[in-house]
């Protein structure tokens, strides 16, 4: 699992948005957006090409389109390898930014 790490940060939003609620690519591309407050914004290209990635190491699969959906749209949902390697991931950037914090209060200090 941490031979996967670490995730780009594409990878990361895909997962976090996955993490929630399974999605199509559109709605990964608005919610990756949104939780980035607009700075991180996923084109077309980028994102599938980082879908067929994360569904071929296993981190995320296909899930059923809801009857009265277009069913042309696919959609994807995180696998219990996928969290389990978000959740190192979150856990590898806290450490960071601790020690970075420690870092600057003692330049400070």
């Amino acid at each position: 699992m941490k031979e996967m790490l670490p995730l780009t940060e594409a990878f990361y939003y895909i997962l976090i948005v996955l993490y929630t609620e399974p999605s199509h690519g559109y709605g990964i591309m608005q919610e990756t957006e949104k939780k980035s407050g607009g700075r991180v914004k996923i084109g077309a290209g980028t994102l599938y090409t980082a879908l067929n990635t994360l569904l071929g190491k296993g981190l995320i699969d296909h899930y059923p389109v809801p009857e009265g959906t277009d069913q042309r749209r696919k959609m994807y949902a995180i696998t219990e390898n996928g969290k389990q390697v978000v959740e190192a991931e979150v856990t590898r950037l806290e450490e960071l930014l601790q020690v970075g914090r420690q870092a600057l209060t003692q330049m400070k200090g």
